[in-house]
């Protein structure tokens, strides 16, 4: 009796969340469309489509519990799936100096956004979610963050500005960078360097590399995995820190966890991806369904959250983000050239 008043729950459960995500699903099916078709970022367009349907995360509508339970579980899945990508031998290739570099530049941005919020009026949780997000993989990285920092009213006002600005900094980055790598006489391979190391999101990276030449799509493409293999440890420390700290959680008085399962899995993956136990076709079916589930996430996450308070963000956190990724662009250039 008990095991089939579990199984109507459970049923219950689904049709009361399923609305919710199908919704999320079709809002990032667009947005992917729209993106193949007039060549804007995906990401961008889920969060801007999911914001002009924030009356479908209202008090009672039908869609509300499913697409909360959607920003938080699908996220888990992508951020965890990320790390069938990442392998040792990455490292190997890249060598000493560029991997140094590389690692340098995601520790001084996160210590560059704690100093810097300070001028302009933000909380450390702020600092530590623009400057994860600047410094290791853009969108993915804020949403990751966010899962391990101490929730309170604006959580996910400053989740939603965080991954829209990132997404934009990033876009304009893809345009503009492979031009200045020209100005910087940089050859292919420190090219790769410099796009890969700082360009936020990977999907940018990979078309600003690819614009300049294969070799600096290629190194361009590594440099920028290093990166989001620092995004476990990063997290970790993070919570770690918090926990320390004594920081609670504002809206349940329960610390965040010391190590979120969504990282176990992405230690988990990246590990017997290092042993070589997982196919290459494995390996890219996991990063193609770790995008869609990131993607339907910042849908869900968009509809989540009212745009009328995102104008409450204001320009001191927009010229935070800027001055993190001028920060951040400045360090791996002037590290390239002591590098020679």
């Amino acid at each position: 009796m008990t095991s089939f008043t579990a199984r109507l729950t459970g049923v219950d459960t689904m049709k009361e969340i399923f609305p919710g995500f199908a919704v999320s699903v079709l809002v990032a099916i667009t947005a992917q469309f729209l993106s193949e078709h007039y060549g804007a970022p995906a990401m961008l367009l889920a969060l801007l489509l999911g914001l002009a349907l924030n009356f479908l995360s209202e008090e009672g509508a039908r869609t509300a519990p499913g697409v909360a339970v959607t920003a938080r579980t699908v996220l888990r899945l992508g951020v965890a799936l990320l790390g069938a990508r990442i392998s040792v031998n990455m490292l190997a290739e890249l060598g000493g100096p560029a991997i140094a570099l590389v690692i340098s530049g995601v520790v001084l941005t996160i210590g560059f956004a704690l100093l810097a919020s300070r001028f302009v009026g933000r909380s450390w949780r702020f600092a530590l979610l623009t400057g994860g997000s600047v410094a290791i993989c853009g969108a993915s990285a804020a949403m990751a963050i966010a899962a391990v920092l101490p929730k309170h009213e604006k959580s996910e006002r400053d989740l939603v500005f965080t991954v829209l600005c990132v997404t934009v900094l990033s876009t304009v980055a893809m345009v503009v960078y492979p031009m200045l790598s020209e100005i910087f006489e940089f050859n292919a391979r420190d090219s790769g360097v410099f796009l890969g190391g700082t360009i936020h999101d990977v999907a940018q990276v990979v078309g600003a590399g690819f614009s300049v030449g294969e070799e600096t799509g290629e190194t361009a493409t590594l440099v920028k995995l290093i990166r989001v293999s620092m995004l476990a440890p990063v997290v970790l420390g993070f919570s770690v820190a918090i926990r320390q700290m004594g920081a609670s959680d504002l809206s349940s008085g329960k610390k965040p966890p010391l190590l979120p399962g969504f990282v176990i899995g992405f230690l988990a993956l990246a590990a017997v991806n290092s042993f070589g136990l997982i196919p290459q076709i494995l390996a890219e079916g996991a990063g193609a369904l770790s995008r869609w589930a990131l993607l339907v996430a910042i849908a869900a996450v968009g509809i989540k959250t009212s745009l009328g308070r995102m104008v409450e963000v204001g320009a001191g956190a927009i010229g935070l983000m800027v001055a993190e990724t001028i920060f951040l662009g400045a360090f791996i250039v002037i590290g390239l050239h002591l590098m020679g």
